[in-house]
């Protein structure tokens, strides 16, 4: 996968890290890639999202750290592997300690660090290098909420750096958080594409819920709102909606033109579990279905 370089619209060249055409992989008779094509800018976080599991690991999983040797030694062992001299390796180590704040603990075995620590010490062990293209595999399994926000913290400096980030993750939320753009495999084909908002605008049921404590406004509203699902038991209305700003705006704007005033207003949106639900049909919940299938197409 060659790093090559294409023109934008507005004619300025753009690298691209990450570069593949109809690539295919099988275990036996499953085929688990069937004709992928990816294109991923270098200096984004590119998220690949998907039921079979079929991604390359160069960061796994599962720590690569040696828990016999310390975090340095581990580092130094890196080093060594990369040809760096004595000095140059030295050097790297302890930038990386530094970077990824285990100065204090690298003396001591790696068998001691907490999960977070050795997560840290595995992808310090992978820029020993300084490779332009990581490929993370579930990089936050088994840690704490803050432990996973420091990694997240980490992969954005790495990315501000132009390093390019291929990650394969079962937590949606953390392709939402750090992803320029995702997509979902399906059957072994991609089947969407995009930012995590476009993704999600293709999946309905986005909706505006207005609640009221008054029944005569409850009854004003839904008379002047069109399209509404009403709820007379909760006094609540809701309007299909995208979310948008010119939506909302819209809705406002009828309700302070009758003079109605709502008690709350919430704004719900699919998200990234719909959208992956949706796509690969593997949904067991009641109420959910998968997209039809010139939907995905569209946003291929």
């Amino acid at each position: 996968m060659p790093t090559s370089s294409r023109t934008q619209g507005d004619g300025h060249p753009s690298s691209v890290a990450v570069s593949a055409v109809g690539l295919r992989k099988s275990y036996g008779d499953k085929t688990v890639l069937d004709g992928i094509d990816l294109r991923i800018p270098a200096g984004s976080v590119f998220a690949l999202l998907g039921p079979n599991g079929a991604a390359i690991g160069v960061t796994g999983q599962f720590s690569a750290v040696d828990g016999l040797i310390t975090g340095e030694e581990n580092m130094l062992l890196m080093a060594d592997l990369h040809h760096l001299s004595k000095g140059e390796g030295r050097r790297v180590t302890a930038e990386l300690l530094e970077r990824f704040d285990l100065v204090e603990a690298a003396k001591k075995p790696a068998s001691t660090y907490s999960g977070g620590m050795k997560r840290r010490l595995d992808i310090a062990m992978t820029l020993v290098g300084s490779p332009r293209i990581i490929f993370l595999d579930e990089p936050t399994t088994g840690l704490d909420p803050r432990s996973r926000h420091t990694m997240w913290g980490i992969i954005r400096e790495l990315v501000t750096g132009g390093v390019t980030v291929f990650l394969t993750t079962q937590y949606l939320d953390e392709a939402d958080e750090l992803a320029d753009r995702i997509a979902v495999l399906n059957d072994g084909r991609i089947a969407a594409e995009g930012t995590a908002d476009e993704l999600k605008r293709i999946v309905p049921g986005g909706h505006v819920r207005l609640r009221f404590t008054a029944p005569a406004a409850y009854q004003s509203a839904a008379t002047v709102l069109r399209g509404v699902t009403r709820d007379d038991e909760a006094l609540s209305l809701s309007i299909p909606s995208d979310g948008s700003q010119r939506e909302l705006r819209s809705i406002l704007d009828r309700l302070d033109s009758a003079g109605i005033e709502a008690d709350e207003l919430t704004v719900h949106t699919p998200d990234l579990d719909d959208v992956f639900f949706a796509l690969t049909g593997t949904d067991t919940q009641p109420g959910r279905s998968s997209l039809p299938s010139q939907t995905k197409e569209s946003v291929r």
